[in-house]
């Protein structure tokens, strides 16, 4: 098994010693660098180009979302970046998603949803952690100023089959594919297939884009987002 090379980049010694900690014991991880600011973040990614960057977002130097729009905007490299920060709100979020960001995690989140989630972006998905997916789906509704009736199903909907629907309604409230296949009685491996079927049939390319098809197409309930 190949592992995933990553940068842990967080101004904090102790927080880099915990996750070095936790990460290395993981059979398929490992660590290449630790930076201490974005700046240095950016540097080690181009020379060592790592999988994945564990990202702080505010840091000395060069913060986060900084570093995140050089790494893949300004040098269009293939490394995932996914925050790791305390911070919760709006403008953060939203700020390193633009920047080019794959996921965003709160250091709150288990041990356990931190290691699902590299793995999530490893893969190149977009990981989003269940409660600031809320945010986004909310972000949309509230910029596209849907209609209060749900729209028909359509031509394009049809396409789906039953499970495809239930697979894309929980993709879209946040959940990663580990998470769907216990709650749907099925393998990791058959969610993935789903979600290469869905995301094919409804030519997109992205868990952002699909959360967005969900919303218009009324398959998440928005009160409870």
């Amino acid at each position: 098994m190949p592992f995933i090379k990553l940068i842990l980049a967080d101004d904090h010694a102790m927080v880099r010693s915990g996750l070095r900690m936790l990460l290395e014991a993981q059979d398929d991880m490992e660590i290449v660098a630790e930076a201490e600011n974005g700046q240095e973040a950016v540097e080690m990614t181009a020379v060592l180009k790592p999988d994945v960057v564990l990202m702080d977002v505010q840091m000395p130097d060069m913060n986060g979302i900084e570093a995140t729009r050089v790494i893949k905007q300004e040098r269009g490299l293939a490394t995932a970046v996914l925050a790791l920060t305390i911070y919760e709100d709006d403008q953060y979020f939203f700020e390193m998603l633009k920047a080019g960001a794959s996921g965003y995690i709160p250091k709150r989140a288990a041990p356990d949803e931190l290691v699902a989630a590299i793995r999530t972006v490893n893969r190149g998905e977009v990981y989003l952690f269940p409660s600031l997916a809320a945010k986004l789906v909310q972000d949309f509704v509230s910029r596209e100023a849907l209609p209060d009736a749900a729209p028909a199903v359509d031509e394009v909907e049809c396409k789906l089959t039953p499970r495809e629907r239930e697979v894309l309604s929980l993709i879209a409230e946040g959940l990663t594919n580990p998470q769907i296949a216990p709650q749907l009685g099925i393998s990791v491996k058959t969610v993935d297939r789903h979600r290469e079927n869905i995301m094919r049939k409804l030519n997109l390319h992205s868990r952002v884009e699909l959360v967005k098809f969900a919303i218009r197409r009324g398959l998440i309930d928005l009160d409870e987002s």
